[in-house]
């Protein structure tokens, strides 16, 4: 993600001229993370031939189908209140478990 991150960066800083690895590496280096060149080599790889604006707007259209979990708010209020009990349960549960402990299957 942080070359992807820093391709971008550089693109927006010139968007006349394509970034190179060196410029990607000088960017991650200076923010004073370890640079991995064989992973730049494979972004280069992966965007070559291709518009980063084509790849930006395809990765978006692949965003919208994600679920953007809405729905998980009145779930999660609901949980909340029955955490309670759920805790309460699962000691009980945990207490059930160690009254079994000093029989063995074979005794």
């Amino acid at each position: 993600m942080r070359y992807i991150a820093a391709y971008l960066l550089l693109q927006l800083a010139n968007a006349e001229a394509t970034p190179s690895a060196s410029d990607i590496t000088k960017v991650v280096s200076a923010a004073g993370v370890e640079v991995d060149s064989e992973r730049i080599e494979k972004l280069f790889a992966a965007l070559e031939g291709k518009n980063i604006e084509e790849v930006i707007a395809e990765g978006k259209s692949k965003l919208a189908s994600v679920p953007s979990g809405g729905a998980a708010a009145p779930a999660a209020a609901a949980a909340g209140s029955a955490a309670p009990a759920a805790a309460a349960a699962a000691e009980e549960s945990d207490e059930e478990s160690d009254e079994d402990m000093g029989m063995g299957l074979f005794d």
